[in-house]
Parts: C-alpha cells; structure tokens; sequence
C-alpha cells in the first residue's frame, strides 16, 4: 500500500516583508538626500571621531538622521529573510545544491560591485557601504546555509554578543582602523576611500535573517506552534529592553560610543559604524515590531498590487541605484554637496519619490516580464 505523503506547502510571497522594504528606503532617500544636499548633515554615529560622544545638533536634524538608522539592519536581515525563503523555494523544486549555490555566488557578487564601481563613480571616491556589505555577506551564505537554522541564529547573537571584544583587538578609538581591520569589523575614512560597512557584522545580520526565513518555512509547514508574527513581537520587545538595559549602563555594548549625559540625543546616539549592541538591538528591535504588526495588518486590509511600499520593496535594487546616482553625481559633479539644509532635504527627498515611482513600477514589469534575464540577479 502506497503512503500518502503531504505537498510541500505552496511559497506565498509575504508583502508585509516588501511593504517594510519599501517604507525603510523611504526613510533612506532622506538620508541620503540629506548626505548630498545639506549643509549641516553629521554623520558622526562613530567613535571613530574624536568628539562623537558629546556631538549635539538641533533636535530636527538628529531625528533625521536617527530614524535613518533602521535602513541597513532592515535591508540586511530582510535580505537574509528573502534569501532563505528563496533557496527553500529552489530545494522543493529540485533544483541540485551546485546551481544554489552558483545563484547565491553570482547574485552576492554582482550585488557587492555595485559600490566600488557605479556608486563610487557617482560619489567621486572608493565607497564600500551596505551593498558590499550585503553582496558579500549573500556570498558567505552560500556556505553557511548548510548549517543548521539554529546554528546560525546562534552565531548572529554570538557575535553581538562578543564582537566589540573582538573589535577592540585591532581598532583602538578614535580615529580610523587600518583597511584589512575595516572590511572586517571597524571602520575607515580617508580621502579617497571610506569603509563603514566592515563584513562581520552585517553578516551576523544576515544570519539573523536567514534563521528568521527557516522559521517562516516551518511555520507555513504547520511544524512550530509559534506564529510569525508572535515570535517577531517578542523578539523584539526582547531586543528594546536589552537596549535600554545595555544603554543604561553605558560601557560595553557601546562600541565606546557612550553615552554623556541623559539626554534623548545622547540615549539614541548609538555607534553605527561599526554596529555596536546597542545599535542593533535598537534598529532590528524596532524592525521586527513592525513587521510584526505589518504581517497582521496584511490578511485585515489586503494587498494593492501596485501600492507605494510593495512596489518600492520589490524594486530595491533599481530604486537604491537609481537614487543613490541622481543625489550623488549632482553633489559631487555640479558643485552641490552641501548647498542645502533640512528644508532642501525632505523637499528633494519628495520630488525624487514622486519621480521614482513610475520607474520602478516600469522596471518591476519588465523584470517579471523576463524571468530567465540577468536581472534575476537584482
């Protein structure tokens, strides 16, 4: 007598995942609006610079540039999400473990020579930020992902854990770290190259993201009892707490970026480059609440297929190069850097997202238009 053996469960693309995409690269257009075109934008979010512990700006300016904070960490575990759901999909249908991993190498690589090539043309100098960071850390999954989910969950909180231990072995604050130290774990600014995105860290984000896709799995399987949405709210009501817990005592966790005084500048002035503790349980705290909430407003109010967030956050790759060039070329060709202020700012952020989203609403049907085309890869 032949056993009956259940279907895999049908992969259903989750839109609160790209609607949270698509609200963080709102957010981030007005950062990035803000690095090109005013005047008194400081990214200070280091101890790499000397003054950065007591660096004050006007209440408006620092929230601009503080709720920016949760883009990378959002982009980062998100990419580990998508790229779990991606590789499951690719294992039922099954496809062999070779074309896995020559996807995941060629996509990783494509993606990590975005930033020494097209966005350090427009930026003028060697720029290694979050798409190296995120190409390379896809590149590393390739073989990590043979490890178990709760494995690599382990090595995401190790290294938060441990790393500004490890940090501390080869930077010394203030002032830059060497370049090999850099693309590893600290951070570098010279006049012709800056690397603030060291690999490690953002990795263990990634990995985050990736025992985070394995659960989604399981859960759409029926094999764990723990909805999505549940575990996404405790773990980040976990992660908040350990913020203000780590914060308060402000010494290791702070990647030496301490806090001055109790002031809400300087509770929320958490050292970025690299990501310390305080910075990472706060960002990815914030990201996995509103996710959380975001997966159970889904079923409540339905998708538009062609609604602002979902249409940004599954055209992330154009919509992140397309801006990132028509900000960085007109600052750094046409004498423009810094000739604004925060007015300049959320006004050139809005004009570009009315002009970006036609593109990418075109760009999205051509790409599903072409499946087998290269740009599967973006």
């Amino acid at each position: 007598m032949t056993q009956a053996v259940a279907a895999p469960a049908r992969s259903v693309r989750i839109a609160a995942i790209d609607w949270m995409r698509g609200l963080v690269m709102v957010l981030m257009v007005v950062d990035h609006a803000s690095m090109a075109f005013d005047g008194t934008h400081d990214p200070r979010d280091s101890a790499m610079y000397p003054d950065a512990m007591t660096a004050a700006l006007p209440g408006g300016e620092f929230f601009t540039r503080w709720m920016t904070h949760i883009c990378a960490p959002t982009f980062v575990f998100l990419a580990g999400v998508s790229l779990a759901l991606s590789v499951e999909r690719k294992v039922v249908k099954g496809v062999p473990a070779w074309e896995i991993d020559k996807f995941i190498l060629v996509r990783g690589a494509i993606v990590a020579l975005m930033d020494p090539t097209i966005v350090s043309l427009g930026s003028g100098r060697l720029t290694l930020q979050v798409l190296f960071a995120i190409g390379v850390s896809m590149m590393c999954m390739a073989a990590l992902r043979r490890l178990a989910w709760p494995a690599l969950l382990a090595i995401g909180v190790a290294w938060f854990a441990i790393g500004e231990w490890i940090t501390g072995m080869v930077w010394h604050p203030p002032g830059p770290a060497s370049v090999i130290a850099s693309l590893l774990v600290a951070t570098y600014g010279g006049g012709a190259a800056v690397i603030k995105y060291p690999v490690i860290p953002w990795l263990a984000m990634m990995a985050l993201g990736w025992a985070f896709g394995k659960h989604i799995s399981r859960a759409s399987a029926g094999q764990t009892r723990f909805t999505t949405p549940g575990v996404l709210a405790t773990g980040g009501a976990i992660l908040l707490a350990m913020f203000v817990l780590v914060r308060w005592q402000a010494g290791y966790g702070d990647m030496w970026l301490h806090r001055a005084d109790n002031s809400w500048q300087q509770w929320l002035h958490v050292s970025k480059y690299p990501p310390s503790l305080t910075y990472a349980a706060l960002e990815l705290g914030l990201c996995w609440v509103c996710l959380s909430a975001l997966m159970r407003l889904e079923p409540i109010i339905g998708v538009r297929p062609n609604g602002v967030f979902l249409v940004f956050g599954q055209t992330a790759m154009f919509f992140y190069l397309v801006h990132r060039l028509a900000f960085e070329v007109p600052a750094t060709y046409f004498g423009l850097r810094g000739a604004g202020d925060l007015s300049t700012t959320y006004l050139v952020a809005v004009v570009l997202l009315v002009a970006i989203y036609p593109a990418c609403l075109w760009y999205r049907g051509v790409k599903a238009a072409n499946p087998q085309s290269l740009l599967t890869y973006l």
